[in-house]
């Protein structure tokens, strides 16, 4: 086996030279002058509505595009004011599905939601209007792509308006089906989360001109409100057009049963100075026989009464990241036992997730050590296609603010949902930057209870699976939960603490950032397989740690981590080895990393965007050194590449925050040619959303893995190579590094 390695090197950067692109129709493409005419008047009945409805001090507009779209194909000038883009007053994203009569095939397009003064109305329906006539006098009522080729090229005389303009509003109108007043489409019987959508008004203000008063105890953020159902219903009543979402708050938990299967077990060591693991969940068993090892706050409410089952779940989950392989040899991960800090913060049955999330946050901002967190609980009801969960929004956020990562269940399927087959995951499980785990049984095949994703259409989640039990098969996780001994159980949340174990272990054990230890356990469970399944992820993860700390003698695997601090942040000194003129490998890439997120933008919920690039180096028919990339990846390189962007999304995983690529291992495998030295590059395009300069430095975690086609080990050329090139390269030895930590973990007495 071949130990896994840590390359060191200094990556370059630089800003974006590129234009943007000229106005343009696609090919093809007509506008008539009839649409702008439709556009002109849904506006001046939007215009009619918000000027009997002065409360938001503005008005709310909704866009339905006709079809999935770039940042490039949003509005540009209609609907923009002053020295404000439209694309700043955005407020809320979905995407909306649609049956064409022609072709049944169903489509989906996207919705945005903006904000705008009444001036900005007022001053699109003047100019959609003078448009319309510049059309039917001039162009008999449609303008094609060669019109505005041809016009580009040539002058353009109108009172009041550009040529920019002009064109910038056929373009624009060609993007959009038509403008309406959205409104929540949702029978509200329960008390719920809700939020609603940024206007000029604080939150408490506003809905108190709707007779509505909020204590500050229960807002959640500036847009986010828990609500009784009385207050929703006066809400929707006297402004229908206020919220954006809404969850139901009551979370209902139904307890896993456990059986008795044994006597006490024996005790343990005591802890010395073994790593913490956080664990949120129902209150802890302080009875248990590895009591030493947990830390246990009780977060409940005195009000809350505790029941003997209340304690199950949580103890359960704990006894594994503590004890697991003890009781489940089979599972045996090598990386020892750890010590947990639980917080009971649910019971049994119906729970509060306004008061959950709250407490999260308390707990996370209070304990700033824990850089590993487990969280097992999970509701009963599907995520919703266009947003996502209040609980998971705010574990994305907690991540990104304290550098933590959580691991999270991927949710069981209810008894009364047994026979559904893509029933989806409950939150938190949409969390996108979690670790969200299900469950499969020992045959390797998706649990009978597994829930599906992906979440908001399109992000891979479950991001991995692991072995949870499964009834159905007679297979089980055996736990402890009290001092009578031990129980057998299944569950994803029995799934999720063995994931914990290992992501504990890559980052405090060995060392590594959260980023590149999400890498390896997405890459190990992978393989050479990269297609996600909807309940599995993107696979099973290996049992050993070793299995992911080592690859075969035939493949070469190596990490790389880092930071983007421009637009481009890229290397092109990678040597892959040159046999014949050629490169003998198969190659793969697994990128991650952890990027900014918008609950309010709905769909769109991801701020930030790392395309990578990663293949030979080359020089292309403009004598520009370029990465021919393994997927064939054009985007953002120079050249005119016109993609759509749900082709972009599938293809290449656009927004998503994990990406691989890959080469497929087939029968009649040939080497790659070898150009330039056999260097080999990565380029990762840093791209934002939203227009607010917010962008920092993203650090991301990078796996890569080259194998061998003939099976032959050539890790040490290999090195040898890479340390020509400028590279610091580790062997990543798992003993050098448990004496490591465990000498920064002594206690150093004085004298």
């Amino acid at each position: 086996m071949n130990n896994l390695l840590e390359l060191k090197g200094e990556f370059q950067h630089k800003s974006n030279q590129a234009r943007g692109g000229s106005i343009s129709l696609k090919k093809g493409q007509v506008v008539k002058a009839d649409h702008l005419l439709e556009l002109a008047n849904d506006l001046q009945k939007i215009a009619d509505y918000w000027s009997v409805h002065p409360e938001i001090e503005g008005a709310l507009v909704s866009a339905h595009y006709v079809r999935i779209v770039p940042k490039s194909s949003r509005l540009q000038f209609l609907l923009s004011c002053t020295n404000n883009s439209p694309n700043d007053f955005i407020v809320g994203a979905k995407f909306e599905t649609t049956v064409d009569i022609i072709d049944p095939e169903s489509h989906a397009h996207h919705v945005f939601t903006y904000f705008i003064p009444l001036t900005a109305l007022v001053q699109t329906i003047a100019v959609l209007k003078k448009v319309y006539d510049v059309l039917k006098e001039n162009y008999q009522g449609k303008l094609s792509y060669e019109d505005v080729e041809e016009l580009k090229k040539g002058t353009f005389v109108c009172d009041g308006l550009s040529k920019t303009r002009f064109l910038q509003t056929i373009v624009d109108s060609s993007n959009i089906q038509c403008f309406r007043i959205d409104t929540l489409e949702k029978d509200i019987h329960e008390a719920c989360i809700i939020t609603i959508y940024k206007t000029k008004v604080k939150t408490r203000e506003l809905l108190g001109k709707f007779g509505i008063s909020i204590p500050e105890s229960r807002i959640l953020n500036q847009l986010t409100i828990q609500m009784n159902p009385e207050e929703i219903h006066m809400l929707l009543e006297k402004a229908p057009y206020l919220v954006a979402m809404g969850v139901n708050d009551l979370t209902q938990y139904i307890p896993e049963p456990l059986t008795e299967v044994s006597e006490v077990p024996e005790l343990i060591p005591s802890p010395k100075n073994e790593p913490v693991i956080g664990v949120i969940d129902t209150p802890f068993n302080e009875d248990v026989y590895f009591h030493e090892w947990v830390d246990y706050t009780n977060c409940l409410s005195e009000d809350i009464p505790v029941g003997p089952m209340d304690f199950a779940h949580g103890t359960a989950v704990s006894s594994i990241i503590v004890d697991g392989p003890k009781g489940n040899p089979d599972l045996d991960d090598g990386c020892g036992r750890f010590r947990v800090r639980h917080f009971g913060v649910a019971v049994a049955g119906k729970f509060s997730s306004f008061s959950v999330i709250k407490q999260i946050g308390d707990i996370v901002r209070l304990n700033r050590d824990i850089k590993v967190w487990n969280l097992s609980l999970g509701s009963i009801l599907e995520i919703n296609d266009n947003f996502i969960s209040p609980e998971a929004a705010e574990l994305d956020r907690l991540q990104n603010e304290y550098d933590i990562v959580f691991v999270v269940a991927g949710t069981n399927l209810p008894a009364a949902h047994e026979h559904e087959n893509n029933y989806k995951i409950g939150a938190p499980a949409d969390s996108l930057n979690s670790i969200v785990v299900n469950s499969v049984n020992f045959q390797n095949q998706s649990a009978s209870y597994s829930r599906s994703g992906p979440v908001l259409s399109f992000f891979v989640k479950p991001d991995v699976s692991y072995y949870g039990g499964d009834r159905q098969k007679h297979e089980f996780i055996t736990v402890c939960d009290n001092v009578l001994g031990a129980k057998q159980t299944a569950g994803t949340s029995f799934a999720a603490p063995w994931i914990t174990r290992k992501m504990a272990y890559l980052v405090y054990i060995m060392g590594f950032t959260r980023e590149v230890a999400k890498a390896l356990l997405i890459d190990a469970a992978t393989g050479w397989y990269c297609r996600p399944d909807e309940k599995k992820g993107y696979g099973i993860v290996p049992i050993s740690i070793q299995d992911i700390l080592q690859s075969p003698d035939d493949e070469i695997k190596f990490i790389i981590f880092g930071k983007t601090k421009n637009y481009c942040t890229y290397t092109y000194q990678l040597p892959v080895p040159v046999v014949e003129n050629k490169h003998p490998y198969l190659a793969k890439a697994t990128l991650v990393y952890f990027p900014l997120c918008d609950r309010n933008q709905g769909v769109d919920y991801t701020d930030t965007e790392l395309d990578l690039h990663f293949g030979r180096l080359m020089i292309d028919k403009a004598q520009r050194l370029q990465i021919k990339s393994i997927n064939g990846n054009l985007q953002a390189e120079p050249g005119q590449h016109s993609i759509y962007e749900e082709d972009a999304r599938n293809d290449y995983r656009k927004w998503d925050n994990v990406k691989i690529v890959a080469d497929q291992i087939y029968s009649n495998m040939k080497p790659r040619k070898a150009y330039e030295k056999g260097l080999w590059g990565i380029k990762l395009y840093c791209k934002e959303r939203l227009n607010n300069h917010a962008r920092r430095e993203i650090p991301f975690g990078l796996v890569i893995t080259l194998k061998e086609m003939k099976g032959v080990n050539r890790i040490e050329l290999f090195k040898q190579l890479c340390q020509v090139r400028g590279w610091i390269v580790n062997d990543v030895s798992v003993e050098n590094r448990v004496q490591v930590y465990l000498k920064g973990e002594e206690t150093i007495q004085l004298e």
